[in-house]
């Protein structure tokens, strides 16, 4: 999928756990590892200000477009 998700970099640089991060944010933390590990099909908008409010910083900060490798097609 061509959307990366770096809240592992953010929970780094916030030296928080997944587990503070759910809690605040008000999600389980089962859904927040589906967001993590990049197996979300879609994140509501809400779940994303959530996010950004508890880890001080943008959607972008979070989320990133990669184009996908289609060298082997």
């Amino acid at each position: 999928m061509p959307i990366t998700v770096d809240i592992d970099v953010m929970l780094a640089k916030r030296k928080m756990s997944v587990g503070e991060l759910a809690d605040r944010v008000g999600i389980t933390p089962a859904n927040l590892a589906v967001l993590k590990n990049g197996r979300a099909k879609a994140v509501r908008f809400t779940t994303l200000a959530a996010l950004c409010d508890v880890l001080q910083c943008q959607p972008g900060d979070l989320l990133r477009w990669e184009p996908e490798d289609t060298a082997g097609e």
